[in-house]
């Protein structure tokens, strides 16, 4: 997304790091690779064109609307819009999903509350429309509409879209794949990450043989860690105290924990479905004990996460595997990325922290992925 990067550094409004951010209001987006900024105001609209003649407009507005009702009522006026909407819900915020049907284009948009500004009461409204005049490009535009975090804290929650599709249901106390230990994990919650682990993986496809296969595969994982690390955190959390977690850790005991959690994910059945996305969800991975490379990973990363050490994974397609990084001091192979040397931790082999395959060591033929 270099295009993107070079257009938005002029832009105080809208920074570019591993999503986009508006410091004026506070909400994130990480939409699909490819999409750039064409057009808007740099502060409250903004336009994205992307692959495949889509859209995706964003427009924030502050005390025009009383209700999330109206806002809709006057999108779908402007708009002779003929799709339906719908009105619920998300973290406590006003939302709505409205379907998009107007002048030759198809697609969806989400509307949602944000946080008023510093000394108001007014909560901003925020409203995303992602559409197209080619029809059969939903995956894209759930996609582009579930990027959307209304602050920090959405950053490492499921989506809205997945949020209104797929409701959480109870929390029930949940074995895990620890003898004798177990957590609260809500009931629909296995089934909706890995509806949107195949969602994405479609849209991973659609970029295979492209420049942006890198950077696309770089927000697959980027986006399964953030539908997925609420849904597994208190099992996490459960898991990492039965390892000795503690968040005031010095830097032996830090490495001493990563190879705790290591050592708990390579006792993992090794699972793989080559019909779909080829990844086992988090919430089954730590409740059944079961898991490819990948998942394996990104389930260390987040036990890693939940103990405050920083962690991220690295991917190659060339050897079609994925390790663990680990931010801890001590001697290992090392990978470079985003300014840290992070420790290598191979998941599927019973091997320490820090350990390669030699045939596998090559930097060249990896891409970091970082949380």
């Amino acid at each position: 997304m270099k295009k993107i990067f070079f257009l938005l550094i002029f832009i105080p409004v809208l920074t570019f790091a591993e999503s986009q951010y508006s410091p004026t209001w506070g909400f994130f987006i990480d939409p699909p690779e490819g999409f750039e900024l064409t057009g808007g105001d740099g502060r409250d609209r903004f336009s994205f064109s992307g692959p495949l003649e889509m859209m995706f407009d964003i427009v924030v507005y502050n005390g025009r609307f009383s209700s999330m009702q109206e806002l809709i009522n006057d999108i779908k006026t402007r708009l002779s819009n003929k799709g339906d909407s719908d009105f619920f819900t998300y973290r406590g915020r006003q939302a709505a999903l409205l379907k998009l049907s107007f002048g030759g284009n198809d697609g969806w948009a989400v509307a949602v509350e944000l946080d008023p500004q510093s000394g108001s009461n007014v909560r901003p409204m925020l409203i995303a429309l992602a559409y197209s005049t080619r029809t059969g490009l939903d995956m894209f535009h759930f996609s582009a509409l579930d990027s959307i975090c209304p602050t920090f804290a959405e950053k490492y929650y499921p989506g809205i879209i997945m949020e209104y599709s797929y409701p959480r249901g109870q929390a029930r106390n949940t074995p895990l794949a620890v003898p004798g230990l177990s957590a609260m994990i809500y009931e629909n919650d296995a089934e909706a990450a890995q509806v949107l682990i195949e969602r994405e993986f479609i849209i991973l496809l659609a970029y295979w043989d492209t420049q942006y296969l890198q950077d696309a595969s770089t927000r697959f994982y980027r986006f399964i860690f953030r539908d997925s690390f609420d849904r597994v955190k208190e099992a996490a959390a459960a898991i990492a105290y039965h390892l000795g977690g503690n968040s005031i850790f010095n830097e032996e005991q830090k490495r001493a924990y990563a190879q705790k959690a290591l050592s708990f994910v390579q006792s993992f059945e090794y699972e793989r479905d080559l019909s779909g996305s080829d990844f086992v969800n988090l919430v089954t991975a730590i409740t059944e004990g079961k898991g490819d490379c990948d998942s394996r990973s990104m389930l260390f990363a987040v036990l890693l996460e939940i103990a405050d050490i920083r962690s991220a994974m690295m991917v190659s397609y060339y050897f079609e595997h994925a390790m663990g990084l680990a931010d801890v001091a001590g001697t290992g192979a090392r990978f470079p990325a985003v300014g840290t040397q992070w420790l290598v931790a191979e998941t599927t082999a019973k091997i320490d922290i820090g350990l390669i395959d030699q045939e596998q060591s090559d930097p060249q033929y990896w891409f970091a992925v970082v949380f």
